[in-house]
């Protein structure tokens, strides 16, 4: 059995002039939740072996926020096409590192939400529900999958829970 947790970055400031989409940063807010998400993971026991970061500054500065919370063991990969790719790329990049018991995905919305709604056939109702409310930043969904990342694919996993900031469990 392997795990995937899929977390939206943390809130990101609105850009300044002349700055790039890419480079916005964690607001105080985004700070703020992306070390609630650190320790909700930690309580929970959410431990990745394999963290996949977006390049963008919004997505790193979320993984620092969450990093002290994370087994140190972790092997660590930035990609830029996290932050430029659709859903399919972001399916691609799992299969990629099919070798991982438990892969954290830190990355942007719309394709979040698209991959996880895609992921799963069945899971816990109470977190089904919580995610049809939309993919909130510094939202965790936690999907189980019986024959490893390797063979993740539409339909294939079960939604274990959907975490929030503002609503640290819906299991």
């Amino acid at each position: 059995m392997s795990r995937l947790f899929l977390l939206r970055h943390a809130k990101a400031g609105w850009a300044e002039p002349g700055m790039r989409d890419f480079d916005r940063p964690l607001d105080a807010t985004g700070r703020a939740d992306a070390e609630a998400i650190g320790e909700m993971m930690q309580a929970s026991s959410l431990k990745p072996d394999l963290i996949v970061c977006s390049t963008a500054r919004r997505a790193r500065e979320t993984l620092d926020g969450i990093a002290p919370h994370l087994p140190p063991s972790a092997r660590t990969v930035f990609t830029d096409g996290l932050y430029s790719t659709d859903a399919s790329g972001y399916l691609d990049v799992i299969a990629g590192h099919g070798e991982a018991k438990a892969m954290l995905l830190i990355g942007h919305n719309p394709m979040m939400e698209d991959v996880a709604f895609a992921l799963y056939d069945d899971g816990d109702q109470d977190a089904k529900d919580a995610l049809v409310s939309g993919f909130p930043t510094s939202g965790l969904a936690v999907i189980r999958f019986p024959n490893g990342l390797g063979n993740a694919a539409p339909s294939k996993g079960f939604l274990e829970a959907f975490y929030t900031p503002a609503k640290q469990g819906a299991e």
